[in-house]
């Protein structure tokens, strides 16, 4: 990526709730050069469709943005992201609109029709015990679930990814990545999302982020990634070469994900191999890829 082709960078810590607003939505916004980054509408309960209206309208130029969620689902393992199903898309962009149809009457960008489908159902792992019987990596019941080719990635790297079929627990991010898939849907035509996407030779994109990868990248380690207080996030910010943010005491885990996130694009969103990671060209159209995940 060539140097300066981003001017400001943006990082989304992303929620699959239930419901209009969520605490767990934070914006964080980075510009150019080593100031600190900061949230954007600090102390505000965003609502997905909110932020889809930020990014069509007030996103500035040129800002690379990261999306903390699953832009797809694991097609590469079993070779379809539904087995078994008819209408299993061919790809993520192909997904995404299916989500987003069977979801039209779920407000707030949500995505509890589609996971109740009796198709879809089938493949989820769900809350009260219920477990499709295709969640399984072999196409069976039980286990942590199938796996994307990044999130195995993400596993070398030291992370524990969960299956974005799984929607049970606090880890989970299937949630979070249907609903986003939402979101991706309806940006189309405004902002391209790599690697479904061929990146512009100017303006913005958007990637899918894990905010632990960057945490990892500030000297922290995986099981330690959320930073729940002032100094431990100026700590972070400082070994990816950002001033602090101003202030003491507490910080939301989800403002300082997405503070830290931001500086770490900026630091990193120009690296070239983060660009080119080993077996992209074979899973950039159906599973895409986690930036940052080699």
């Amino acid at each position: 990526m060539k140097p300066g082709r981003f001017r400001h960078f943006v990082a989304i810590d992303w929620s699959g709730a239930a419901g209009e607003r969520h605490r767990g939505i934070a914006v964080a916004l980075a510009h150019h050069g080593k100031g600190a980054p900061a949230l954007v509408r600090p102390g505000h309960r965003w609502s997905r469709g909110e932020v889809l209206d930020w990014l069509v309208a007030d996103l500035p130029a040129d800002t690379l943005v990261g999306l903390d969620l699953g832009i797809s689902l694991p097609f590469a393992d079993r070779g379809a992201f539904f087995p078994g199903w008819a209408e299993s898309p061919a790809g993520a962009r192909q997904l995404w609109a299916l989500v987003d149809r069977i979801c039209a009457g779920d407000p707030h960008l949500g995505a509890g029709l589609f996971v109740d489908h009796p198709e879809a159902a089938r493949h989820f792992r769900r809350h009260g015990g219920r477990e499709g019987e295709h969640f399984g990596a072999n196409g069976q019941k039980g286990g942590r679930g199938r796996l994307r080719v990044t999130e195995r990635a993400q596993e070398a790297l030291g992370c524990r990814p969960c299956s974005n079929f799984n929607l049970v627990g606090a880890a989970q991010v299937g949630k979070s990545s249907l609903t986003g898939m939402r979101l991706l849907h309806r940006l189309a035509g405004h902002l391209p999302v790599w690697p479904v996407d061929p990146v512009p030779e100017r303006g913005s994109v958007v990637v899918e982020i894990y905010t632990t990868i960057a945490a990892m990248a500030a000297g922290r380690a995986p099981g330690r990634s959320k930073m729940r207080d002032h100094g431990a996030l100026a700590q972070a910010l400082a070994a990816l070469g950002s001033a602090p943010i101003e202030g003491t005491g507490p910080i939301d885990d989800h403002a300082s994900d997405a503070l830290l996130a931001a500086a770490w694009l900026r630091r990193h969103g120009h690296d070239a191999a983060l660009w080119n990671p080993t077996g992209l060209a074979d899973h950039a159209a159906t599973e895409g890829w986690t930036f940052g995940a080699r």
